[in-house]
């Protein structure tokens, strides 16, 4: 089995080396211009490179990072005191680890927050919230999902705070202006 895969790893590395039009030969150094730019463009009309540029031309893209989403930051505001199991900015997702309060012993709380939308508007939210119940001195529990005032008490308070988080930004932006 080893010689096996040391022989499919030799094939796939000259494969690679010779569908980059094999090993690379030293070049004359006059020849070359130590100007980093003009080599790159040198590179470019040679077919031997490609620019970011010509494969970006015509499209626009607005990045938003998670330290300007006014609902990102606010949902850390509200949700500070659970721990954090999966924080996903690119897909929108925060789920939290199951949370036990110190006045319940027997239940536990997780929360799935979707973002739908960068808006600061309730729809942007999507708020499941399981429950967990274990029966004292058991070790098989039962989990179920609820709808309860809870996800409308949090998805307000994520909406509330994103408003001030985005009027305070809007701002700062008027007064570098």
């Amino acid at each position: 089995m080893k010689n096996l895969s040391k022989i499919v790893f030799t094939f796939l590395l000259l494969f690679h080396l010779t569908s980059c039009g094999g090993i690379p030969k030293p070049g004359d150094a006059r020849k070359v211009s130590p100007n980093a730019k003009e080599r790159a463009l040198q590179n470019i009309k040679e077919g031997k490179g490609a620019s970011l540029k010509n494969l970006t031309k015509n499209r626009s893209t607005n990045y938003e990072f998670s330290t300007s989403n006014p609902l990102w930051r606010a949902t850390f505001d509200v949700i500070d005191f659970m721990p954090l199991v999966t924080v996903d900015y690119s897909g929108g997702m925060i789920i939290t680890d199951w949370y036990t309060d110190s006045n319940t012993t027997n239940d536990s709380l997780k929360f799935t927050i979707r973002f739908l939308s960068n808006q600061v508007r309730s729809d942007s939210l999507k708020i499941i919230i399981h429950k967990k119940t274990c029966k004292t001195g058991q070790s098989n529990c039962i989990v179920t999902k609820i709808a309860s005032k809870l996800e409308n008490t949090i998805r307000s308070e994520i909406i509330k705070k994103a408003v001030v988080l985005e009027s305070e930004a809007k701002k700062k932006k008027k007064g570098k202006n």
